[in-house]
């Protein structure tokens, strides 16, 4: 590769900006794939950080031979996001996707929650306190949540709770006759413990060059319509309980600080994490990754329980508002411009390899 003419490219969504910027402050071209019909973000109102859009007709269409020969010629380095596993063939992106990918895209599949390959795997390796699953519903025997995939939007869960099988049963059929489900969607569902605890998702950068933990930012999440749900009284969300089912769907997120005595917790939990997927998924985790948690009061202390792994950039631009980066590096650095900065070292040191697959 010349290092001259590296492009930055990813799919346009999720944290594209975040990740144009990075490479821009670092002088690095960059190139947004983007589906037909959303591209003006990109190509029109912050065009400013976005040298070149590629149109295509699905985000699918990365693995498709023109995208890839496109990819070529600009020489890029792929920054894999969310967007990749929610639209993408991630059995075409390990195997035959001959692009340079940031991180390690054997571990995409891994944020599954379901299926032969899942995060759950991860927890149990890494042995990280996660919460209980349970495989049949006639076991239930505390508060739980139930994460099954939406009749009409494939790519996004719907979500409700239950405290036994009874109520199980009566909810599942309740969302089956209003076509928010499939019961046969239902077979595949997760239902896991719910936690009751503050959430926190920590968001940290591993560099294979310096060999480094580093947390860059923490955060939690804006969901509709569980936000708004949340700020009506107890009495009124009783009323309207059989008519609206709280959704997770992911809106934003809001930048938080977290006290000092649980980030030692915090990074052990990562580290283990880390030194397990290289066992488990060589070369291991690469660059950016997120621990969604919850803080549970114990007792006999505050524990942290992950519930949700992102083995690739994490979703939240918001992160670089709290003040961890700056620990590190005496100044504000976001995920975009951490990964920047990793690969104009790796590039000047030729050890692209090292932090790619």
């Amino acid at each position: 590769m010349d290092n001259k003419k590296i492009t930055v490219a990813t799919l346009g969504g999720h944290s594209a900006l975040e990740i144009c910027l990075g490479a821009k402050k670092l002088k690095l071209k960059t190139l947004v794939i983007v589906q037909k019909g959303r591209d003006k973000t990109y190509s029109h109102h912050f065009a400013n950080l976005v040298d070149e859009c590629l149109i295509v007709d699905s985000f699918a269409d990365l693995t498709e031979t023109s995208t890839i020969n496109f990819l070529k010629k600009k020489q890029a380095i792929f920054i894999p996001h969310r967007y990749v596993q929610v639209y993408c063939n991630l059995d075409l992106v390990e195997k035959t996707f001959p692009i340079p990918i940031f991180g390690n895209r054997y571990l995409l599949k891994y944020e599954q929650r379901a299926g032969t390959h899942n995060q759950y795997q991860l927890f149990e390796s890494a042995q990280i306190d996660h919460p209980q699953q349970y495989k049949d519903p006639r076991e239930i025997d505390r508060l739980v949540l139930i994460k099954v995939q939406e009749a009409q939007r494939s790519y996004e869960r719907a979500f409700f709770t239950a405290h036994d099988h009874k109520e199980f049963t009566t909810k599942a059929e309740n969302l089956i006759k209003s076509g928010k489900i499939l019961a046969s969607d239902l077979e595949n569902a997760t239902i896991e413990e719910f936690l009751i605890g503050a959430q926190i998702n920590f968001n940290f950068f591993y560099s294979p060059l310096k060999q480094k933990l580093e947390l860059l930012g923490t955060d939690i999440r804006r969901q509709t319509n569980l936000d708004g749900y949340l700020r009506i009284p107890s009495v009124a969300q009783q009323e309207i309980d059989s008519e609206i089912l709280p959704s997770f769907i992911e809106v934003g997120h809001i930048a938080i600080t977290v006290k000092e005595s649980l980030l030692e917790s915090a990074f052990r939990i990562a580290e283990r994490l880390i030194e397990s997927t290289r066992t488990f998924i060589p070369p291991g985790i690469l660059g950016p990754f997120a621990l969604q948690t919850a803080v549970v009061p114990g007792p006999p202390k505050e524990k942290i329980v992950v519930y949700d792994l992102s083995l690739r950039m994490p979703g939240s631009p918001g992160t670089s508002f709290t003040p961890y980066s700056q620990y590190h590096f005496g100044h504000t650095v976001s995920f975009g411009q951490r990964i920047a900065i990793e690969i104009k070292e790796a590039l000047k040191s030729n050890t692209l390899g090292k932090i790619t697959t």
